[in-house]
């Protein structure tokens, strides 16, 4: 795809300072910009890269004013915000990119399935029954789509994914490859021959608008009712969420974080990657949890920062840990103390 200053101007609602007739068909960072890719520029400490740079375009903020001349081939294109502006353009361009329309073959289609317009179902796709598949939606191949499953429009859902019978996804999300909806929870009953029987998880899912879920992430179903993600969740590659957890607005969870049966986590949550956390528990609203913490009971105060495991105040935790990096030290003080008093003993009698 090709774009030339001027256009892009209109789509950022920016100026252009140069060639409006430039084409570009890429992007690039600053420091790696090539002849007919645009950039940006954002950060005051990658200044010095624009007067160097092959790349053809650059968008900047309005107020910026180069030191010394720019190369003859350069464009500029002047905007409020540049960070903005370029996340704005790959947005669009990603959007451009997967605007896939129509049924290849083979996918299979069960009965009573509704299917709106404009939608994408890659090759090899399974869609059960009585499925309902809103406007716009892009199934990639390679999909397992069960019986009874909502999804909502413009939601991408790409190749791979294996989404259970009962599931409901909202509208303009990202479910990406490998990613399992709906399988069982890990619900077993010990019996008297110490053996466990299992227990039927005949709930579902339910994710809402605008979550993002990264590849090889698993969100069981619930034993019953819902394992609910509320609306604006991003969960990153690799998590797993447990049998009837629900994941307050806008909450982010980092990698390999898992969180065991039935706990609340809030609103506008932030977890680190490799965080363990119990079941049963309720965390707050605006609660930040470092990488690798372990959350073992109830967390009481909204927006406290928790690091360790077991996962204290992040504060105390720091100032334990200058301590307990002083114990091999503080050990070998001990065994010269206790060899002075047994000296000074064996003196005295």
């Amino acid at each position: 795809m090709e774009f030339s200053a001027g256009q892009i101007a209109d789509i950022l609602e920016g100026k252009v300072v140069g060639n409006a007739e430039i084409v570009v068909s890429s992007l690039s960072k600053i420091e790696e910009g090539k002849k007919g890719s645009l950039t940006f520029l954002s950060n005051p400490k990658y200044v010095d890269y624009i007067f160097e740079t092959k790349a053809s375009i650059v968008i900047v903020n309005d107020d910026f004013s180069p030191s010394k001349k720019l190369p003859d081939t350069l464009t500029l294109i002047k905007v409020k915000d540049s960070y903005q502006s370029f996340a704005r353009l790959l947005e669009y361009y990603n959007h451009l990119k997967n605007d896939k329309v129509g049924i290849e073959d083979p996918v299979f289609i069960s009965n009573d399935v509704k299917i709106g317009k404009d939608v994408y179902l890659g090759a090899f796709s399974y869609i059960g029954l009585r499925t309902q598949i809103a406007e716009g939606v892009k199934i990639y191949p390679n999909t397992y789509i069960g019986d009874d499953v909502k999804i909502g429009k413009s939601t991408i859902i790409y190749a791979g994914c294996k989404i259970y019978s009962d599931t409901i996804i909202g509208d303009h999300c990202v479910v990406h490859s490998g990613v399992v909806l709906g399988a069982d929870g890990f619900g077993f009953a010990p019996n008297q021959e110490n053996q466990y029987n299992k227990v039927a998880q005949i709930g579902n899912v339910i994710i809402e608008d605008h979550v993002e879920i990264g590849a090889n992430s698993c969100i069981d179903r619930a034993t019953l009712g819902s394992t609910i993600i509320k609306k604006g969740v991003k969960l990153d590659n690799l998590i797993q969420i447990a049998h009837n957890c629900e994941i307050g607005y806008n909450t982010v969870i980092a990698a390999q974080t898992g969180i065991a049966g039935s706990t609340k986590v809030g609103k506008n949550v932030m977890i680190g990657g490799q965080v363990g956390i119990i079941g049963h528990i309720s965390i707050p609203d605006e609660v930040k949890i470092a990488a690798q913490s372990g959350i073992g009971g109830k967390v009481k105060s909204e927006g406290i920062v928790l690091q360790g495991s077991p996962a204290i105040e992040a504060g105390k935790y720091q100032r334990s840990y200058v301590e307990f990096r002083k114990l091999p030290e503080l050990r070998d003080k001990l065994n010269e103390m206790e060899k002075e008093i047994q000296f000074l003993k064996n003196q005295l009698k």
